[in-house]
């Protein structure tokens, strides 16, 4: 799958000025709109365990957060309002080594999509689950070698 340039490099550069450490593992954008978001972490000797040679755990949980955060992000960015959001809590079922090339994908735009509407209409802390699921396409198609459930939580300032 292709990956989007001009995305890549906003958020790249997002990274590197406000969370280096996501800048280090070069995620880039497979896709990313209202519905659905997937990203990709390449393993490499940055982002590997040295003795299992698969992706680091660590790495994995940016991997979730990135694409758990990014609709919500743009959404924002578009309808230029300005919220608060984050990621209450975080849930992780690790299924197999992820030795390969990490995808990420967030398929709860919808979700996504109707928490904003409710944080902008109540101006109160909105919440709701969002799921990622972790695959190596190019080792196991597309099995999943992890699972998180993330609680995003917005706030209009």
């Amino acid at each position: 799958m292709k990956r989007l340039f001009r995305e890549t490099m906003n958020v790249r550069l997002w990274s590197f000025v406000n969370v280096f450490l996501l800048w280090i593992v070069r995620p880039s954008i497979l896709e990313v709109n209202e519905n659905r978001c997937e990203i990709v972490i390449p393993l490499n000797w940055i982002t590997r365990r040295r003795d299992i040679h698969a992706m680091y755990f660590g790495t994995l949980s940016m991997g979730a957060d990135m694409a758990g955060g990014l609709i919500a992000f743009r959404l924002m960015q578009r309808q230029k309002v300005n919220v608060s959001f984050i990621f209450k809590d975080f849930k992780a079922e690790f299924l197999k080594r992820a030795e390969g090339d990490v995808h990420f994908a967030n398929e709860d735009g919808p979700v996504i999509q109707e928490l904003l509407r409710r944080a902008l209409a109540s101006g109160e802390r909105e919440e709701a689950k969002v799921h990622v699921t972790a695959t190596v396409p190019k080792k196991l198609g597309g099995e999943p070698v992890a699972r998180f459930e993330l609680t995003l939580s917005l706030k209009r300032r």
